[in-house]
């Protein structure tokens, strides 16, 4: 998972600084269909950039939050995280028992 997300976060980062080459290198045409498109990327970039930020605050939030949750309540963190790894186990030793009788 934190591959994938890594991976995701670096396309999109690759991703912006190609339109913003881009960008630059438009700047010296006078085209009206060329400026209009222009136009509309910068704008679309910046929601881009927006969006991430965003997202970004999100997630530091709810990191932060969970790490108070858990220095807060350490004990029921423990329990919770014992019960979701049972639970767990239990679900993919069930699915592998199963393929081994079908």
């Amino acid at each position: 998972m934190e591959t994938t997300s890594n991976t995701v976060g670096h396309d999109i980062h690759a991703l912006a600084q190609e339109a913003s080459a881009l960008l630059a290198a438009t700047a010296h045409v006078a085209d009206e269909h060329v400026s209009e498109v222009r136009k509309r990327l910068s704008t679309v970039l910046e929601a881009g950039k927006k969006m991430c930020d965003q997202a970004r605050d999100r997630a530091v939030a709810g990191v932060d939050a969970a790490g108070k949750a858990m220095h807060e309540h350490p004990y029921q963190a423990v329990a919770i995280g014992v019960g979701l790894g049972a639970a767990i186990g239990y679900l993919v030793a069930r699915s592998f028992s199963s393929r081994r009788d079908g």
